[in-house]
């Protein structure tokens, strides 16, 4: 008797199924360019790197994997309000970690410190993804730059890991931000050189 998985099914040769399959790269690619077009400073990047943890967070907290995207669409929403003060990044990177602060502790009510890979990774993870976005806002200039990269090339392995481990968050939020991630890091990178 032999059994056929899905896995074993050859993929469909139509181009318009195999791109629909990777939207969250074509998405990823599309965001890269919208946040990364014109920024001279790591500071206007720093909230993005904030919102990379915060995501995590938010999915770990309420313990579905699918809760990403609504975490990924309150982010961008807190830092575009944050858009419309004069303290843009600061609000921004202040507000995220507030929040997740608040999302973090009504996790931990729900029961959510186990698994270990849940809130307890995603946790440190917010701190340290957080603390980078903060010393970036504290040291401006190139120095920022770079930081900010090297925080959104950590990022990206860590969502590569959650990718592949089919962890925390989604598959599609995961393969959106490491495309997300990659390409802005990339582009501080230039920016940095480039001044």
């Amino acid at each position: 008797m032999t059994t056929t998985t899905t896995e074993t099914l050859p993929r469909s040769g139509n181009p318009l199924r195999a791109a629909l399959r990777r939207w969250p790269t074509a998405a990823g690619i599309v965001m890269a360019v919208f946040v990364a077009w014109g920024v001279t400073s790591g500071a206007d990047i720093a909230p993005v790197l904030t919102a990379s943890g915060f995501v995590y967070i938010g999915a770990a907290a309420f313990q579905r994997r699918g809760a990403a995207w609504p975490v990924f669409f309150l982010s961008f929403a807190v830092i575009a309000a944050a858009g419309f003060t004069a303290y843009e990044a600061d609000l921004a990177v202040w507000g995220l970690i507030g929040i997740a602060v608040l999302l973090a502790a009504y996790g931990l009510v729900r029961g959510a410190a186990r698994p270990a890979e849940g809130m307890p990774l995603q946790g440190l993870a917010m701190l340290g993804f957080g603390a980078v976005a903060v010393a970036v806002l504290l040291v401006g200039g190139d120095l920022g730059l770079y930081l900010v990269a090297a925080g959104l090339l950590g990022h990206a392995a860590w969502d590569v890991w959650h990718h592949r481990t089919e962890r925390v968050v989604s598959r599609s939020l995961a393969e959106f931000c490491v495309v997300l991630d990659t390409l802005v890091a990339a582009a501080m990178i230039v920016a940095a050189i480039a001044s």
